[in-house]
């Protein structure tokens, strides 16, 4: 049974080629350097232990991804901005996380509820840190948790940064979900954004989860972008209606002050 199991995971198609796929092109990506920061095909395919072929066609891929370019003079390759790109919410949570986790640690003790930090990562809101209630019964966000429903609120305060247009090409297409989508909801769902511009937080009061309650408020860095944003989730039942606005006022007051730790305004 085990040697059928083995099999399996070599058979085209299988997980064992896919993942066989992946490392070759990851092996790939780090064949280059900053010493050698440009590489033909057949140096790559050298250091790498591949057919020439093979790595062609792996570059062709990582060129449509964006993740290396090719110098037509030359016909060498070099590492792309879609590395950058990749790299980009890793390199903005760094700073983010350590100024954040106080503050964090304070929000939850004064709500008792589980606070967690945000990133976006252009198409949905990932936690990159998280303080967990106290309580038994709670709402918690562990790392690496992505959000891409649209009445989220951490989404809603990445989507509340981002333009018009580009908010209803996600919606459209489908990559932030929401139901029924049409145009009388995309600009519902617009006109929703505007309020949390001019709240300061958005709220998601059961409407990803009947059981929870989120809200949410965005980070700006020293240079007054926004970077992440604070997220306060708990149980909706310990949540009424008549208590939103005071906990969306103590979540913007938090995303307030790790602003203010970032240098930020």
């Amino acid at each position: 049974m085990v040697n059928d199991v083995a099999d399996a995971g070599e058979r085209p198609g299988g997980e064992g080629r896919a993942m066989s796929v992946l490392s070759n092109g990851i092996a790939v990506l780090g064949a280059f350097s900053s010493e050698e920061p440009e590489l033909g095909v057949t140096e790559i395919a050298a250091r790498v232990g591949l057919h020439k072929s093979t790595v062609s066609r792996i570059l062709a891929t990582l060129e449509r991804e964006n993740l290396v370019e090719r110098d037509e003079p030359s016909r060498r390759f070099r590492l792309g901005l879609g590395v950058l790109a990749l790299a980009g919410p890793l390199l903005a949570d760094l700073d983010v996380r350590r100024a954040a986790y106080p503050v964090l640690a304070d929000l939850t003790r004064r709500t008792g509820e589980t606070a967690a930090l945000m990133v976006w990562n252009d198409t949905e809101s990932i936690c990159v840190e998280q303080v967990a209630s106290p309580h038994q019964v709670k709402h918690t966000t562990p790392l690496g948790t992505r959000y891409n429903t649209a009445a989220s609120s951490s989404v809603q305060v990445f989507c509340a940064a981002l333009e018009e247009n580009r908010v209803r090409g996600l919606l459209e297409r489908g990559v932030l979900h929401m139901p029924g989508v049409d145009e009388h909801t995309v600009a519902a769902y617009v006109d929703r954004l505007a309020e949390v511009r001019e709240l300061g937080y958005a709220v998601n009061y059961g409407e990803t989860s009947l059981e929870e309650a989120g809200l949410a408020a965005p980070v700006a860095d020293h240079r007054g972008e926004q970077v992440a944003a604070v997220l306060l989730s708990a149980p909706r039942f310990r949540v009424s209606r008549d208590q939103l606005d005071l906990y969306g006022e103590v979540v913007r007051e938090a995303a307030t002050a790790i602003t203010a730790r970032l240098g930020g305004p």
